[in-house]
């Protein structure tokens, strides 16, 4: 594969050092260089193929780039399980992959956005190996493949740093089902615009699922249940009870509605993956006895109205903003001069803030906003919010 090709590896993150390692186990390319500068530095004519890492911007679609996404559905697409949408996708791949290792006689792998590079797996996958595969908008927006069966849990405004409109964002998020076949199958949040595919098309929408006994919280994990019940069941033909019980097993992950720890009366929640309004209402909505709400990080100019709407017309919260994005939500006409309302500088600043003004029920951190700027990722922010929890529960 790729053999006596001139490869260039553009980016040098975690997928980049996965790509050379790629290279020199499975291929024998003619040359193999590494290069992390801007487009413009590169000399094209001088490769056969350029392997370029998410999350760098380039604006068109060109043959001579490809990605590790692309290279493992060529190979792999038909029987790939290909998990994107807004909200909801580490855990619906988690919980899939969980439900069919568990149903299953076949080998599973989860790959993707959720932390392991595809190409690490090229090599062990055998006839019957199902990977379950969370793409992100980056892993895709420039893929000419997509997998055997789409999932496009749902749509809301995010990464408009990147794609500067939402239109962009959707077109780069559509490709999980644009170029699949009559034999493909999406799976589709109803909330998702139409997308032109050949696939056999299933329309999931929240008002209308089955009954799901979970071990995590969060009204709106029933809904990625859903999918996860019906593809275990409709395309893999697993026994129905044994899907409910896996289903009901799944622990969840770190940092999605993530119980931290008590002090006194005032329980505390980790759901730093949020990072759009609709994810911190959906926090405060799925945790029964929510009191107080920790909003803000880098403000990256996404529309907040409708979280600042629900703050006005859900005194029965208290709301504290923090960082770039909390302050532009607490300068909105309206919200400062809310009793409920609060502003604080930082992470820790907002937790001792928290404690202060809840007598008793749920903190919960669900930012609405990225943690760049101040945070390596939302790990980082998670693992830093449970260490100011853990100081302040020993003082």
């Amino acid at each position: 594969m790729f053999d006596g090709l001139k490869i260039l590896i553009w980016g040098y993150g975690r997928e980049g050092k996965s790509t050379e390692d790629f290279l020199q186990r499975v291929c024998n390319p003619a040359s193999v260089e590494v290069f992390e500068g801007s487009r413009a530095e590169i000399d094209e004519d001088k490769y056969d193929l350029i392997i370029k890492s998410p999350g760098i911007v380039m604006e068109e679609d060109n043959p001579k780039y490809t990605s590790q996404t692309e290279i493992f559905l060529n190979k792999y697409g038909n029987r790939v399980i290909g998990i994107t949408g807004t909200k909801g996708k580490s855990t619906t791949s988690a919980m899939l992959f969980s439900v069919l290792s568990k149903c299953t006689n076949r080998p599973v792998l989860l790959l993707g956005n959720i932390g392991n590079p595809c190409l690490d797996y090229y090599d062990a996958m055998t006839e019957d190996t199902i990977p379950v595969f969370e793409m992100s908008c980056h892993q895709l927006c420039h893929n000419r493949v997509s997998p055997h069966i789409g999932v496009f849990l749902n749509l809301f405004e995010e990464h408009l740093d990147y794609y500067k409109t939402f239109e962009k964002y959707f077109a780069a998020k559509s490709k999980v089902a644009l170029y699949q076949k009559p034999e493909d199958f999406l799976y589709v949040g109803s909330n998702v615009p139409f997308i032109e595919s050949k696939s056999n098309k299933i329309v999931i929408s929240p008002d209308n699922i089955g009954s799901y006994e979970l071990s995590i919280e969060g009204e709106h994990n029933k809904y990625n249940a859903e999918f996860v019940y019906r593809i275990a069941v409709e395309r893999y033909g697993c026994d129905s009870k044994k899907v409910l019980e896996a289903i009901r097993d799944f622990k969840g992950l770190s940092h999605r509605l993530e119980y931290v720890a008590a002090i006194g009366e005032v329980r505390f929640f980790d759901d730093s993956i949020s990072t759009i309004p609709e994810a911190a209402i959906s926090a405060l909505l799925s945790i029964k006895d929510a009191k107080t709400l920790l909003i803000g990080g880098m403000d990256r100019g996404i529309d907040y109205s409708k979280l600042t709407d629900f703050m006005k017309s859900h005194n029965e919260y208290n709301y504290i903003c923090m960082y770039a994005s909390g302050k532009r939500i607490y300068d909105v006409e309206g919200i400062s001069e809310l009793p409920n309302v609060y502003f604080a500088e930082d992470l820790e600043s907002a937790v001792k803030l928290g404690i202060e003004v809840t007598e008793r029920g749920a903190v919960i951190l669900s930012p609405a906003a990225a943690s760049y700027g101040y945070f390596e990722n939302f790990e980082k922010r998670g693992e830093a919010f449970k260490e100011i929890v853990a100081r302040e529960k020993a003082n």
